[in-house]
């Protein structure tokens, strides 16, 4: 399994929009296989920061849907990132 999960930071007056744009990748996402979450929300602190979380069976479902990333005026309204893949080795239910 797969998590990918971070932050992106944009002009807090174009979150809204953003985040409004990501609603059919979201959708898409949650539609691919392999996908078992896939969440874009707005910061509940940060004004500018948008959280991101996915989480994928395997690396080849997520890599095919991955594609070539944002749309390019996603892309320009992204003024930083730090959004990480993380391997999971087992899940434990708590």
């Amino acid at each position: 399994m797969l998590i990918v999960a971070g932050t992106l930071h944009v002009d807090p007056e174009d979150r809204e929009d953003y985040l409004a744009g990501s609603a059919g990748v979201v959708e898409a996402a949650r539609a691919a296989p392999g996908c078992l979450d896939f969440a874009i929300s707005a910061d509940l602190v940060e004004p500018g920061r948008i959280n991101v979380y996915e989480r994928w069976d395997t690396e080849e479902e997520l890599l095919a849907f991955r594609g070539s990333g944002p749309i390019e005026e996603q892309a320009v309204a992204i003024r930083g990132a730090e959004v990480h893949r993380y391997l999971i080795s087992s899940v434990e239910a708590p």
